[in-house]
């Protein structure tokens, strides 16, 4: 919203108490800001490039989520170093699949949704409370999924009352369902979850866990063509977050070529990829 002309300051809606929610407050004064609310084509599917691959497991006193960095426009690489997993706040982190560019707007507003109700409120908001909002704003996309422009994201954070990590998983339209111990979502997400179900233990530590979430990308990557693996080449690797009590981490680059390295060499002493 811009300035009012006559005035030469900021219009009314900026000066009056609001509500903790700043996705309400640009539905009621400026809708068509919002990703959903945007007007498109008639008819059939918008080809764009989709994220695909992310994988979440709990461990230790809180959770990893990886995703592979290979976005794709049908059979072609649109792009080999998307960035698909963020930090909500200082105690969660979500990954995006789906139509890129509607995923990372989506995750930009939630980023902001977080942050607003913290300053408004002067508390951070539940984990359950941010699962609920993120759904709200899949809701508000359908209309832009039934034309193929779909986000499937994946939360989780560590919850202080559980002394945990906890995950949440979303279907299209806004639908929220919490997962137990380990998940993953986008198109090579069958072949990543039969890779967590054989290596996730529950006394996994945050190395492990890292180890765990690259091996299963690996596999994702080895079946599914939409998948990037690790581009030893290129030297792009998955990108691996991690929360605990501490709040939010990164792994770094040095830390998944390390990590990289030894799943390579630990599956040519075998015998060759599985």
């Amino acid at each position: 919203m811009s300035r009012d002309p006559a005035q030469g300051r900021l219009p009314a809606a900026y000066l009056a108490a609001g509500g903790s929610s700043f996705t309400d407050f640009v539905a009621q004064h400026d809708p068509h800001l919002l990703p959903g609310r945007r007007a498109t084509q008639a008819g059939g599917a918008i080809e764009a490039p989709h994220g695909t691959t992310i994988v979440t497991l709990t461990c230790e006193g809180g959770l990893v989520m990886a995703g592979d960095r290979r976005a794709t426009l049908g059979s072609l690489i649109a792009n080999r170093d998307m960035r698909k997993v963020f930090a909500a706040d200082e105690h969660s982190l979500v990954g995006i699949a789906g139509a890129a560019g509607v995923a990372i707007e989506m995750v930009r507003l939630f980023q902001v949704e977080l942050e607003h109700y913290e300053k408004v409120e002067g508390v951070v908001m539940s984990l359950e409370g941010k699962a609920n909002r993120l759904a709200a704003m899949l809701r508000g996309n359908l209309g832009l999924a039934m034309q193929g422009l779909s986000v499937l994201p994946v939360l989780g954070g560590f919850d202080a009352t559980a002394g945990g990590g906890r995950i949440f998983s979303y279907d299209v339209t806004g639908g929220c369902y919490e997962e137990q111990e380990h998940h993953s979502v986008g198109s090579g997400s069958l072949f990543a979850r039969g890779a967590l179900k054989k290596l996730w233990r529950p006394d996994l530590d945050r190395a492990s866990a890292v180890r765990v979430a690259l091996e299963a990308l690996y596999d994702a990557a080895d079946d599914d063509s939409a998948t990037g693996g690790p581009d030893v080449h290129r030297r792009i690797w998955p990108m691996v977050g991690v929360v605990d009590a501490a709040g939010v981490t990164f792994v770094d680059e040095a830390e998944c070529e390390a990590v990289v390295a030894a799943i390579l060499a630990d599956r040519r002493g075998e015998g060759g990829a599985r």
